[in-house]
């Protein structure tokens, strides 16, 4: 399954296009505005003839309003852009499990509290900070197989449904195919949901550790099993809806033959 679901290493280049995509929608509207402005202003500055001046000097202001209001336009697609890419981005991360370092991408999806959580820690302790990040990880990895076995849950008790209506041959034995997928996925979903409820707990463990100024005693290896868990399960959930990508590739096959003998 390794083989199938390979992890998506960072590169250099993801970081230099996310940073470019920040500065460049902050950038934007000023550069734009000031630098078609200030040529005009150069040229009004040198220009001897009146008429002309005023004409570089009308044209200054007009650039200057003008390229700002581009500028905005620019700076509103890059962040659309880097909304999107980001989400691609964080989709094939997350493929196999979200670790400790790559937390940082997933900075949208985290809560509030965690937040504020993980720099008062980082003032106090990187011990735990460390733990912290770790644990935030397994959360994220969690709540994400939560939400992604829902909607393949819901896909495949629809695909079940469908199955009522179409007549094959192995009909019998492709419905129980079926059932198999979606006890699989209801069992990844329920681990799943066990995991997020552990990696929380342990998160309100750390923040209370690093409060009282103490270090979390068997934290290693609690947080071991945790990152265990949370690279197995992505996996799990991957192999599940490829074998539900099968099973509804079948389907679409069965109802078109349907179709055709009506």
């Amino acid at each position: 399954m390794n083989d199938l679901v390979p992890r998506y290493e960072v590169t250099s280049k993801d970081e230099f296009t996310d940073k470019l995509l920040r500065y460049g929608a902050v950038a934007a509207p000023p550069v734009l505005a000031a630098v078609p402005a200030l040529l005009f202003f150069v040229l009004f500055l040198f220009s001897s003839a009146t008429p002309t001046a005023a004409m570089f000097f009308f044209l200054s202001i007009i650039s200057l309003i003008a390229g700002f209001v581009v500028g905005l336009g620019a700076s509103a697609g890059s962040l659309i852009y880097r909304a999107r890419w980001l989400t691609g981005l964080r989709e094939r991360i997350a493929v196999d499990g979200i670790r400790a370092d790559e937390v940082k991408w997933f900075n949208k999806e985290l809560k509030t509290s965690e937040k504020r959580a993980l720099k008062e820690i980082k003032s106090r302790n990187l011990l735990l900070a460390d733990a912290y990040t770790e644990t935030l990880a397994s959360r994220l990895t969690a709540t994400r197989i939560v939400r992604s076995s829902g909607q393949e849950l819901v896909l495949a008790k629809r695909r079940k449904n469908k199955l009522k209506y179409l007549k094959s041959e192995n009909m019998e034995d492709f419905k129980k195919e079926v059932d198999h997928d979606i006890e699989s996925i209801q069992k990844i979903r329920q681990e799943a949901k066990e995991m997020e409820l552990e990696a929380e707990s342990r998160l309100q463990m750390i923040e209370a550790a690093s409060r009282r100024g103490t270090e979390l005693a068997g934290n290693e290896l609690a947080l071991k099993k945790l990152s265990a868990r949370s690279e197995q399960l992505p996996l799990a959930l991957e192999e599940a809806k490829m074998e539900d990508q099968l099973r509804r590739e079948i389907t679409e096959e069965l109802e078109k033959e349907l179709e055709e003998d009506l």
